[in-house]
């Protein structure tokens, strides 16, 4: 490419580069030919120069080499030249720049110049990137345009006076651009917007408005301001935000233009573009100012005819708009509600998401199991990005309106076998504690989320690729843990019942704690429903004994936790869970068995945090002998041992606070020699394997760490002697 190839040669050249390094590489040439022509004399190209230079600063290139060129072009006698230097001022320069100072002298100058032409660039330069100082010193000329017969330089001169930051100058200049309606309108409105005081100066002007808005409305066919039917719409655009800024917070000003606001409303065409921008700067007027409630409810409904606009902008705005208003005028945006849900269907994203927002926002005791349904047929077939924010607002407003507890669960559940993976994490224990609460209702439940299960279960099986409903698996399993009986009763007067037998319950917890698409959280809920299911079976207490050892090994170091426990219960209180699982079947066994099935419940109401083991230690009439180990700070560690088999025996920790002050954050940690086989160490409870040829020199290490009185303790303690009862 020549250095005096012309503008559309090289925009034609760039566009056809066909990587960005070709881009590049193009510009740096033309650049460094600019540079080069800018340092000759006057040769007639200098504005074709920096037009093409101009051209590299919009696609983001440096390009401020050429703001004094800009200054040189400005001062050039020649009007092509002096256009294009005026362009590329207010494009490369800015009030901050020192540059900008260069051409003061030069709009001065033009503003007073014979062109009407010349002037007008000066003042659009001006308003653009004219600095404080800049607009005082040139006052003076600004105040004679403003009062000249020419009302194309009146328009210009009202963009420097929005433009300025000179507030004294401004009133000044008031009176003589009124004759300019749409200037005086952008004038007062900047004037307001900026100094709140002289908000009550300007609402002495809201009768004029309304007059001119009148005649705007209802004047005929002018072809000079005549937009697609609509007279000036610029100018009512103007003048509605300007009422809105002043009737706001005001009722005498608010009660002046009641009477113009519904007439504009109703004889507006909202066919057109420039019919529905009036109309939709209406709405928010008579939105923001204290409105008469008959006129906001004709406010609501433009927006309701917006809705059915083919135009996706016009449709979100207009439920934008519905959104802020739908807490004010629940009723009026209600009547609506119909063709918001429609939008749900939209194509676009914005608007789906819009109408999702507002539909949720429409939610009521009234309307909760209609809309409910068009909120779950929804969910069946958004978008991904719209899951969570879609069933967060279902859980939200079935919580909220609810008719039953039965309509509340079913449509939880339908949400979890429809979007379980998308659903937050307090919903499973809210659901757990729902389900607890409707005691009549448990029967039901444990039929529905058994079915649920399998159904997923199934589809486990025959994909090759499925996302596990990881909240709707938590759920069923702690249901059939707490209510496995009623299941297995195989009676249900809410639901068809399900036949099943204890092997097909126990069959379905094994597959969910055996599939590696189970999350340790939901093998956490399996392995617990199954040592409850301990309590309510009577002839396969021996298979829940062999899936819980085999966790006891597990390469997941709380799965593995929880076995070692539930082992150890079995162990321990072998007799009371017989004696419980002899009446598990019937429901008197609740009483007997309560407290225990509670504590056994207790560890999954926080899935992932187990502290309930050393509670059971209450069950033993007489406390074995102990043996202080530990004794710092006003903590006090104590060690028990029972023994187990010959070659096996626990541990038990017991830390005392003797201090008046709080012992926050205990841990223990534990390790024994190689030739013992740590069986679990959980917080105060260590189960050990030894050899009996070297139980006398077992050793165990334990290291302790708290925090008392604002301060972290750490210490090692090594424990080589034990109570005569551990052998």
């Amino acid at each position: 490419m020549s250095p005096s190839v012309r503008l559309q040669e090289m925009i034609r050249v760039i566009r056809g580069a066909r990587t960005q390094g070709e881009e590049r590489g193009v510009i740096q040439r033309e650049c460094a030919a600019i540079r080069a022509q800018f340092r000759q004399a006057d040769n007639g190209t200098r504005s074709h120069n920096l037009a093409k230079l101009l051209y590299v600063h919009m696609l983001g290139y440096p390009a401020h080499f050429g703001q004094m060129e800009c200054v040189r072009l400005i001062a050039s006698p020649r009007y092509n030249e002096k256009r294009v230097g005026y362009l590329g001022a207010m494009m490369l320069l800015d009030e901050k720049q020192d540059a900008s100072l260069l051409i003061t002298n030069s709009i001065k100058n033009d503003l007073s110049h014979s062109s009407q032409y010349v002037q007008s660039l000066a003042l659009c330069t001006l308003a653009c990137m004219g600095s404080a100082e800049m607009c005082r010193d040139l006052a003076p000329e600004i105040d004679r345009l403003l009062r000249a017969s020419n009302s194309y330089i009146k328009k210009k001169v009202s963009t420097v006076c929005s433009h300025t930051h000179t507030p004294p100058l401004l009133p000044s200049w008031l009176s003589p651009i009124a004759g300019v309606l749409h200037g005086a309108v952008v004038l007062i409105t900047e004037l307001c917007e900026r100094n709140p005081n002289t908000l009550e100066q300007f609402r002495k002007v809201v009768p004029e408005l309304v007059l001119m808005m009148k005649g705007l409305v209802m004047s005929g066919y002018s072809p000079e301001h005549n937009v697609a039917g609509i007279s000036d719409p610029f100018l009512q655009v103007r003048i509605l935000r300007l009422l809105r800024i002043l009737g706001r917070n005001n009722d005498t000003a608010s009660d002046a233009m009641n009477d113009l606001l519904a007439q504009v409303a109703t004889n507006t065409d909202s066919s057109k573009t420039a019919g529905s921008a009036v109309l939709y700067e209406t709405v928010l007027t008579v939105m923001d100012i204290k409105s008469e409630s008959g006129l906001r409810v004709l406010a609501v409904n433009i927006l309701g005819r917006f809705l059915l606009n083919n135009d996706r902008n016009i449709r979100y705005i207009s439920m934008t708009s519905l959104q802020k208003i739908v807490q004010t005028d629940h009723n009026a945006v209600q009547r609506h509600r119909g063709t918001i849900v429609d939008c749900l269907k939209d194509q676009d994203a914005s608007v789906k998401r819009r109408a999702l927002e507002l539909s949720l926002a429409l939610v009521s005791a009234v309307n909760i199991r209609s809309l409910m349904k068009e909120l779950l047929l929804f969910l069946s077939s958004c978008p991904p990005e719209l899951r969570a924010h879609t069933t967060s607002g279902i859980f939200n407003a079935a919580e909220r309106y609810a008719p039953s507890q039965r309509w509340h669960i079913d449509t939880i559940l339908h949400v979890l076998t429809t979007a379980g993976g998308d659903v937050r994490d307090e919903t499973v224990p809210n659901l757990i504690q729902l389900i607890t609460t409707a005691t009549e209702l448990h029967c039901y439940t444990v039929h529905k989320l058994y079915r649920a299960l399998i159904t997923d279960i199934s589809l486990w099986k025959c994909a090759t690729f499925v996302c596990v409903q990881q909240s709707l698996v938590q759920v069923a399993c702690w249901c059939i843990g707490e209510y496995g009986d009623l299941l297995l009763r195989g009676e249900c007067e809410e639901t068809e019942p399900v036949q099943v037998t204890e092997d097909d319950v126990l069959d379905a917890l094994e597959t969910v704690l055996q599939s590696h698409m189970s999350s340790p959280a939901t093998r956490g809920f399996a392995l617990t429903a199954t040592m409850k299911l301990s309590t309510r079976i009577t002839h396969n207490v021996d298979r829940i004994r062999s899936i819980v050892s085999i966790y006891g090994s597990c390469i997941d170091v709380e799965l593995q936790q929880r076995a070692v426990e539930y082992n150890a219960l079995f162990k321990k209180y072998d007799h009371m869970s017989q004696s419980l699982s002899s009446t598990a079947p019937g429901p008197a066994s609740s009483t007997a068995g309560g407290d225990l099935l509670d504590l056994l419940g207790g560890l999954d109401v926080t899935p992932g945090e187990t502290h309930t083991t050393v509670f059971f230690f209450f069950f033993v009439s007489i406390a074995p002998p102990s043996v202080t180990v530990y004794e710092k700070n006003g903590v006090t560690l104590k060690l028990q041992t029972d023994r187990q088999t010959d070659t096996g025996m626990t541990v038990t920790l017991t830390a005392t606070n003797s201090t008046d002050g709080d012992i926050t954050g205990l841990t223990l940690q534990a390790a024994v020699p190689k030739v013992c086989f740590p069986f679990s160490f959980v917080s105060e409870y260590l189960c050990v394997w030894y050899s009996k040829l070297l139980r006398h020199n077992l050793k165990i290490r334990v290291r302790v760490c708290y925090t008392s009185q604002s301060s972290v303790c750490q210490d090692t303690v090594q424990i080589d002697s034990f109570p005569s009862t551990a052998w």
